[in-house]
């Protein structure tokens, strides 16, 4: 479904959201495979902290368009072509209707999605075959959660949006891969005042990653023994989702 990347050894990659997280181990297991990497996210200091030698740091606001469009610029300046943009940048606030905030839910959604849009208007054009380009969205995105009411969405329409972007540029042999993680040990996750179910670290996650892209897959989800149920779940008739998914959850 997707090209099957195996070697990484001199590829030319722009991690966007690279400074903790998913994002850092992404960035420290492609460095030690010999890919060539240019590292985004709004802390320059946790980027230079990543000490990857020859790594170009290159800060920006996910958001912020017009940034996006110079590091691309710039980066087509310094590589001739870019061969994988991966998208991790991410936000997430629980909430819930009681405590619904328009701003703070406007805010995620942008993160979790418009600037996902913005990444892949910027670099389209530069997409060729054999590479492409990957967004990290996640299971929350499969079906309606409990505390889920704006980083759901959000993650909803990536995955949609990725499957659009498939669908137009497989037949050119570039690829689109969406992420579904279950739940990760990050900054972001530490949010949750629940017990997360097969919790990750963060190098998990980046391996898994990696097992995706070699085995060409549209989807990479995992850890499987979760992402499965909630796939399962997510197939379920709405009478029997919604008590089901309350009493797994105890919302």
């Amino acid at each position: 479904m997707n090209p099957r990347i195996a070697e990484w050894q001199g590829k030319r990659v722009w991690l966007v959201g690279a400074s903790s997280g998913i994002g850092a181990a992404v960035a420290r297991e492609l460095h030690w495979r010999g890919a060539r990497l240019a590292l985004s996210a709004r802390s320059a200091d946790k980027l230079e902290a990543l000490a990857l030698a020859d790594a170009l740091v290159l800060p920006c606001d996910a958001t912020d368009a017009a940034r996006l469009a110079a590091i691309r610029s710039a980066l087509i300046e310094a590589w001739g072509a870019i061969d994988l943009v991966v998208y991790l940048a991410g936000d997430y606030v629980p909430m819930r209707a009681d405590n619904f905030d328009l701003a703070i839910a406007e805010q995620v959604v942008t993160v979790n999605f418009n600037a996902a849009m913005r990444l892949a208007a910027t670099v389209l054009p530069d997409l060729r075959a054999g590479g492409g380009i990957a967004f990290v969205a996640s299971v929350a995105g499969y079906r309606g959660l409990p505390k889920a009411l704006c980083y759901g969405p959000g993650k909803a329409a990536l995955i949609h949006f990725a499957e659009c972007l498939h669908l137009d540029l497989a037949p050119r042999g570039i690829g689109v891969w969406v992420i579904n993680p279950g739940f990760v040990s990050t900054q972001l996750t530490a949010k949750n005042d629940f017990a997360m179910p097969a919790l990750l670290t963060p190098e998990q996650a980046a391996q898994a990653m990696i097992d995706g892209f070699r085995e060409g897959r549209f989807e990479i989800h995992f850890p499987k023994r979760f992402t499965c149920l909630m796939k399962l779940f997510a197939h379920m008739p709405y009478r029997w989702y919604f008590p089901l998914i309350r009493r797994f959850t105890g919302g």
